[in-house]
């Protein structure tokens, strides 16, 4: 029986709900009147159910389509306004002692080199990453308990924000590793780090159990609660996400948007970030080996669907994408993307991309600054901001701000203020430039004066030298 309030992975993510839901929303797609009604719930900002999102997923209607995605595209700028957070990943070991069928990490690959980081190795990686003007990172591990134990990630993440290299500084750290104990994410909450994120690859627990036919993670219950377990150990911040192509994708985006609900419904507090990566190619994994793959056109409106269905949470693309899908997807409500982007255990010290420790194929190869420019090109501004973390605006405070908007009148300034440090440490003259011209347009869209003149203070302290201001 579908329970949201339920603690059991099987209720709150109920398979016969699903199918239900799916049924339904097949039999609505043309239904002008019902989506129309869906469209302008959507409009007072305060999201959608799984059922009505999943109408609006298999719509029919071009017209009505084309209103969801600018409806999408209005609400990210309500919410999150122009800005692009930046991050990049960062991968600590390879080892795990999982089975999954669409990771090259699996444990029967045995031509992959393993290899694992030293903390001195980690520090250099650090510093490359550094160097490159990242704030903020998202470390990945295999999971493996005699390679990759807990006391492994909590020394790398000692290690990471112990590092000072000239103006740069790993400000937040967040978290991609295999679901754990409460008593374990205690102590990631210790540690400092900012969201635990978690994929959850299927919500279809007969093709989860299929794709992960041995090890650890082939338990669906334990994996799906992980959340639960994260929030238990004190983590405020969670970050959902399904690796789309391994089931059909109105399941999935119907049991992604199940667990948004169970965790707002359980906790008060829904997903601080929905990630939408999609099945590439890598070492031993094809792609094609899994039928149920889906076009760009299709990809994107899963995007715009997920923004209007939960409006307030962060959503992340990864290097996985091309620069011409994350284009399309930055207009349908993306807020964080990656950029300069190595998938390699290693990488980012080696001067050319390394191939063979890589989780997978990365599309857009382009440089940090290169994606810098291009964002500021199309009229984003990349954020390098970590404000919101280190200020306590985590968890059911930073919804609170986000749902009533009052978010952007710290993040617009933080946004400017961080993308200034870049342009001064980092830029290249030609992005310098730019960045300048847009820093200027954008104080003038600050609405309360007080922190207009705060901002442009900040603004020339930072050229001056001074670092690391924020509201």
């Amino acid at each position: 029986m579908y329970d949201p309030k339920s603690m059991k992975a099987e209720e709150f993510i109920c398979h016969e709900e699903i199918e239900e839901t799916l049924a339904y929303a097949q039999a609505h797609k043309n239904d002008r009147a019902l989506i129309t009604s869906i469209i302008e719930k959507a409009k007072e900002l305060k999201g959608l159910s799984h059922r009505e999102a999943s109408v609006l997923l298999a719509c029919e209607e071009d017209d009505l389509n084309e209103q969801v995605c600018e409806l999408a595209e209005q609400i990210k700028l309500d919410f999150y306004g122009n800005r692009i957070v930046m991050f990049a990943p960062l991968y600590l070991s390879n080892y795990c002692v999982n089975g999954c069928l669409y990771c090259p990490y699996h444990a029967k690959n045995k031509h992959i080199p393993r290899k694992k980081l030293t903390q001195e190795e980690v520090r250099a990686e650090v510093i490359a990453l550094q160097d490159m003007g990242h704030k903020r990172l998202a470390i990945e591990a295999g999971e493996d308990p005699v390679n990759n134990p807990i006391e492994y990630i909590l020394d790398c993440i000692k290690t990471i924000y112990s590092i000072h290299h000239k103006n740069g500084d790993i400000r937040r750290v967040n978290v991609n590793i295999a679901a754990t104990t409460v008593e374990n994410y205690r102590k990631l909450k210790e540690a400092g780090i900012g969201t635990y994120i978690l994929f959850q690859e299927t919500y279809h627990k007969e093709s989860y159990e299929h794709l992960h036919p041995t090890g650890p993670k082939h338990n669906y219950a334990y994996h799906t609660e992980a959340m639960d377990r994260a929030m238990e150990g004190g983590i405020d911040d969670v970050g959902l996400g399904v690796l789309f192509g391994l089931e059909l994708y109105r399941y999935e985006f119907a049991g992604l948007l199940m667990h948004a609900e169970h965790l707002e419904a359980v906790h008060g507090v829904g997903p601080h970030t929905i990630s939408v990566p999609r099945v590439k190619h890598a070492d031993d994994i094809d792609p094609g080996a899994f039928d149920n793959s889906i076009s760009d056109d299709i990809f994107t409106k899963i995007i715009a669907c997920i923004r209007v269905a939960v409006p307030y949470t962060g959503m992340i693309i990864s290097t996985r994408e091309s620069e011409e899908v994350r284009a399309k997807a930055l207009r349908m409500g993306i807020s964080q993307i990656s950029g300069g982007s190595r998938t390699s255990v290693g990488g980012y010290t080696e001067e050319e991309r390394p191939h063979d420790t890589e989780q997978f194929d990365v599309s857009d190869q382009r440089t940090l600054d290169e994606v810098v420019k291009w964002l500021m090109d199309s009229g984003f501004i990349p954020s390098f901001c970590t404000a919101c973390y280190r200020e306590g605006r985590t968890g059911d405070r930073f919804m609170q701000l986000c749902k009533s908007r009052q978010i952007l009148n710290c993040c617009h300034p933080n946004a400017l203020m961080t993308l200034q440090e870049y342009l001064e440490d980092y830029a290249s003259p030609e992005t310098k430039a730019v960045g300048e011209k847009l820093i200027t347009a954008e104080l003038e869209k600050i609405p309360n004066e007080k922190v207009r003149k705060l901002t442009i203070e900040h603004l020339a302290a930072i050229k001056e030298g001074s670092r690391d201001f924020r509201f």
